[in-house]
C-alpha cells in the first residue's frame, strides 16, 4: 500500500510537531509538508497535491474556514479539522462540515495541549479513513429530479422515521432535513456519531434550514408528529411507548461496537413497537452500526429500510453493510432522500 500523504496546517508550531511525530510513528502516513496559516496551507495543497490535511480553524493571514472553502472550490481534498469543545468550536465544525470537511476530531482541551495525545488512535483512524472518502460526493444536487416511489398503499397509520449515520452525516442530514416537507406526519429520530457538545450545535444549525422542528432529544421527552429528535453525544436514544404516546429515553450505558449513542440501539428499541409503520434509513458513516437493528426491525412487516447509493456516501460503509443483509428496500442518493420522507410521512 502506498504511503498517505499528509498537510499538516496549524498556527502551533507545537501541534504541527505534535501531528508530525505521531504519523511519523506510522509507516502508513508520510507528511509532506506544513504550514502554518490557511494562507500557506493553501499553496502547499495545490503543490504539494496531499491525499489528506489536517487543518485547524483559529490561524492568521487565512484562518481554516476560509482556506477550506477556497480549497473545496479549487482541489478538493479529504481534510479532518481539529475542533476545540467549545461551543463557537463546535459551531466552526460544523460549518466546516457543511463546507466540504470529511471528518473531525475534537481536542480534549485547549488549543496547546499534551491532551491531543488522549485521541492519537482517533487522529490516526480518521486520517485513515479520510484519505479514502469520496469527495466528489460533497457537490450539491438538489435540483435533480426525484425518483418516483412505490411506496406502499393502504389505510392511513401511525408512522416513524429513524435515520443513522457517522462520517459525512452532518453535511447529509443538512440535505435531508432541509428538503423535508413540514407538513409530514411522522417523528423523526436521529442517531449521528458525534461527541457530547457537538449534537447540540448540530441541532441548531439543522433547525435554522429545515421547515420542521429539529431539536436535540431530552430524556422522557414525549415524542410530537413533525418534529426531529438527534440524540445527545454521549447517551444511548431509545424510543418507547407508555399508553399510546410515544417517549425518548436516554442512557450512558457502555458504547456498543465503540458507540455511544448506537444506531443499533435506536433501532432495536424501534422494532419492538407496534401499531406503526416505521422507515428506518442509513446514511454515510464507516463501519456496521445500524445493521443488526434493521434485522430487528425486519422480523415484523412494519419496516421499510432504505440506504444511502454507493454514489453520493462520503463514507460507504454502513450504507454498505445494510445492503448486505438482503433487507433494504431501496437505495437512493442523498438528494432523494428528503422528498422520499416527504412522501412517506406525508398527511
Amino acid at each position: 500500500m502506498n504511503e498517505i500523504k499528509v498537510l499538516i496546517v496549524d498556527d502551533s508550531a507545537f501541534m504541527r510537531k505534535l501531528i508530525g511525530d505521531f504519523l511519523a510513528c506510522d509507516s502508513r502516513f508520510h507528511v509532506v509538508g506544513t504550514a502554518r496559516n490557511g494562507e500557506e496551507g493553501l499553496k502547499k495543497a495545490l503543490k504539494l497535491s496531499p491525499d489528506v490535511v489536517t487543518l485547524d480553524i483559529e490561524m492568521p493571514k487565512m484562518n481554516g474556514l476560509d482556506m477550506l472553502k477556497q480549497l473545496m472550490r479549487v482541489k478538493p481534498l479529504p481534510v479532518v479539522m481539529l475542533s476545540s469543545t467549545t461551543i463557537e468550536g463546535a459551531e466552526n465544525t460544523l460549518t466546516a462540515m457543511q463546507y466540504g470537511a470529511v471528518d473531525f476530531v475534537a481536542k480534549p482541551s485547549g488549543a496547546i495541549s499534551l491532551d491531543l495525545h488522549k485521541v492519537k488512535d482517533e487522529l490516526i483512524s480518521k486520517l485513515l479513513l479520510a484519505s479514502k472518502a469520496n469527495i466528489s460526493s460533497s457537490s450539491h444536487q438538489h435540483m435533480q429530479k426525484s425518483s418516483v416511489y412505490n411506496l406502499p398503499a393502504g389505510t392511513k397509520v401511525n408512522k416513524m422515521i429513524c435515520i443513522g449515520t457517522s462520517t459525512g452525516g452532518p453535511r447529509a442530514l443538512q440535505e435531508v432535513l432541509s428538503t423535508v416537507s413540514k407538513d409530514i406526519s411522522a417523528p423523526i429520530f436521529i442517531v449521528q456519531h458525534m461527541p457530547p457538545n457537538f449534537t447540540k450545535s448540530l441541532a441548531v444549525r439543522l433547525n435554522q434550514l429545515a421547515d420542521i422542528e429539529v431539536k436535540e432529544a431530552k430524556d422522557n421527552e414525549n415524542v410530537r408528529s413533525g418534529c426531529a429528535y438527534i440524540a445527545p453525544g454521549g447517551f444511548h436514544m431509545t424510543v418507547v411507548e407508555k399508553k399510546g404516546q410515544l417517549s425518548i429515553c436516554l442512557d450512558t450505558s457502555s458504547p456498543i461496537k465503540g458507540h455511544r449513542p448506537s444506531v443499533d440501539r435506536l433501532f432495536q428499541s424501534i422494532s419492538k413497537i407496534s401499531g406503526y409503520q416505521k422507515l428506518a434509513i442509513v446514511l454515510t458513516g464507516m463501519g456496521a452500526d445500524g445493521t443488526e437493528g434493521i434485522i430487528d426491525l425486519k422480523k415484523n412487516k412494519d419496516a421499510l429500510i432504505l440506504a444511502e447509493s454507493e454514489e453520493t456516501a462520503v463514507i460507504y460503509g454502513m450504507p454498505k453493510s445494510a445492503v448486505s443483509t438482503k433487507l433494504v428496500d431501496y437505495i437512493e442518493p442523498l438528494r432523494n432522500v428528503g422528498s422520499f420522507i416527504s412522501r412517506y410521512a406525508q398527511k
